[in-house]
């Protein structure tokens, strides 16, 4: 598949995830003109073992508290009761 129209893009939608998948580009025509070419996104691994070390130095050097749960609850209630008063459960 090198090309879909727009009205295909509801009936053959399977088959252009297919090929996208597959690492191909398609080229999208309306009123028989080339408009757009589809290409598939490249896939960015966004949590490498690099990127958590990083992170976890990035938090040390903030010198993040630590809060546990029921004090991040009570925190969350507090700013819920002033942001929309006491008409919460």
């Amino acid at each position: 598949m090198n090309y879909i129209s727009t009205t295909d893009l509801r009936t053959q939608s399977r088959k252009l995830i297919a090929t996208l998948k597959k690492g191909e580009s398609v080229s999208l025509i309306y009123r028989s003109k080339v408009v757009a070419e589809i290409k598939p996104k490249k896939e960015v691994k966004v949590f490498t073992k690099s990127s958590i070390k990083k992170l976890r130095e990035l938090v040390r050097k903030l010198n993040v508290p630590k809060i546990s749960y029921n004090e991040r609850d009570r925190l969350y209630r507090k700013h819920l009761m002033e942001k929309y008063g006491k008409g919460l459960p």
